[in-house]
């Protein structure tokens, strides 16, 4: 069975974290080794004591949110959420310790439970544990490439850019969430961009922001965005919600459905803010975007791509456009060449 891109993403991180955890952690066992023991001894015992502290905790966290039956955590409070981070930690990294040191210990009847060696590497290993969550979670609120850009400073000076832009809205949002109530219709704003990040994660997209029942997701100019990923994105995302059909309806009574609009250009890509800083693009082809998906309303077409970005890119082949009348847009000299995004005939339609 082919492995999906979010699945091979997931389990990247998975790797990389896995591996920087055990080279700074042979370093520390090689630091703290007694004197009386060979000094690889200790560089083995922080790799495996790594591997059973950091292998399960990355994977928890990085698993977390696809686990049905952990679902439960996205309901607590803060506090009730760091608690249990922490009654987990904690647990496996007291096991992960005492295990290790068995297994180290095998063949030479010596095995010593409580001593500073062990107490040291229950303090380092809970420093490692926070700082690592500390990242997952800053990352998850800030995604995981603007974190990157933001550390790196990339745009700590404003730059141009070419960008495309997928705008994804929900169809009648308002009536849904008259008859769902505030906080249901929260949850399913939560199910539909779940399917939406899914389908986001299988064509490279990064996720740029949510707004309201909106989801804005783009593209760099490349390779990714030549091959038409972009054009199917809105597709999977459908196929996505399709799949998942009748848990919405169990849980909400409705399967939602949405709009998109497709657009590139160039874009000013720049750190903005004081208290709390983004990265923002500024530029008429966002502009351009939301006047695109304003327009799918009046138009017939749920999906809708302007001329620029199609002369860009390679169109899917199970794909095909419906040249529109030009669209004016105000402030814009020239009127809009669009077309009309479809599944071919035969293809699955949803």
């Amino acid at each position: 069975m082919t492995m999906s891109r979010r699945n091979r993403r997931e389990w990247r991180i998975i790797l990389w974290i896995s591996l920087a955890s055990a080279v700074i952690s042979a370093y520390f066992g090689y630091a703290v080794a007694p004197v009386d023991e060979p000094p690889l001894y200790g560089v083995i015992q922080g790799i495996l004591t790594s591997l059973l502290i950091a292998t399960p905790i990355t994977f928890f966290e990085v698993r977390r949110a696809r686990m049905h039956a952990l679902g439960w955590m996205r309901r607590l409070p803060l506090a009730g959420y760091f608690l249990v981070k922490v009654a987990f930690y904690c647990v496996v990294i007291v096991t992960a310790l005492i295990l290790s040191r068995l297994l180290m210990s095998i063949g030479t009847r010596q095995f010593v439970l409580f001593d500073p060696i062990f107490r040291n590497s229950v303090f380092f290993a809970i420093a490692m544990s926070v700082v690592g969550n500390l990242i997952i979670e800053t990352g998850r609120l800030l995604g995981f490439g603007t974190l990157k850009n933001l550390l790196v400073g990339r745009y700590a000076r404003p730059r141009n850019e070419q960008k495309a832009f997928l705008l994804i809205d929900m169809k009648d949002s308002t009536g849904l969430a008259e008859k769902l109530g505030a906080i249901r219709f929260h949850e399913l704003l939560n199910a539909f961009f779940r399917d939406v990040a899914d389908a986001a994660m299988e064509c490279d997209a990064e996720i740029h922001k949510y707004v309201g029942d909106e989801v804005i997701l783009t593209w760099p100019a490349g390779p990714s965005l030549e091959a038409g990923d972009c054009l199917a994105c809105p597709f999977l995302a459908r196929q996505n919600i399709a799949r998942n059909a009748a848990r919405y309806r169990d849980r909400f009574g409705a399967v939602p459905t949405f709009r998109a609009a497709l657009h590139t250009g160039e874009i000013v890509a720049g750190e903005i803010g004081d208290v709390r800083r983004e990265i923002a693009y500024v530029g008429d082809t966002l502009n351009v975007a939301a006047r695109l998906l304003e327009a799918s309303k009046t138009l017939g077409h749920d999906i809708l791509v302007s001329a620029d970005l199609l002369a860009r890119v390679r169109l899917p082949p199970d794909l095909r456009i419906e040249r529109l009348p030009t669209l004016s847009i105000r402030g814009r000299d020239a009127p809009l060449e669009i077309a009309g995004l479809t599944l071919r005939v035969g293809q699955d339609q949803v």
